[in-house]
């Protein structure tokens, strides 16, 4: 499968599909332990974090989880996420690159009392 597309500036996270496997990247599988993935990032290493998920389901709850251990595993170093939901995957690995200071947010308003 193609990659999710991604914005200008937007290379500190990839998201493929859940088949797919990448070259030189530490496959962990769905739901790592966290400090595993802490060690390796923190190491050096490319990791890939499998999220759970169908391709072509549409069930919300299960995109949810998708996202939450995304932005989660995001958070700890991980950099390549496998998922069935793309879309709201990368819109969480976004908001991570933007907290974390990777990328500017997307929009900056600043708002006057």
């Amino acid at each position: 499968m193609d990659e999710c597309p991604m914005r200008p500036g937007d290379d500190h996270y990839r998201v493929v599909g859940p088949e797919d496997s990448v070259e030189d990247a530490v496959d962990l599988g769905v739901r790592p332990d966290p400090e595993r993935v802490r060690a390796l990032a923190e190491a050096g290493r490319t990791v890939l974090v499998r999220c759970p998920g169908a391709a072509g389901a549409d069930d919300s709850a299960e995109s949810a989880e998708a996202v939450a251990l995304a932005a989660l595993y995001a958070w700890l170093g991980a950099r390549v996420f496998a998922t069935a939901h793309r879309r709201p995957v990368r819109q969480a690995l976004d908001m991570v690159a933007s907290l974390r200071g990777h990328r500017p947010p997307a929009v900056a308003r600043r708002g006057l009392a």
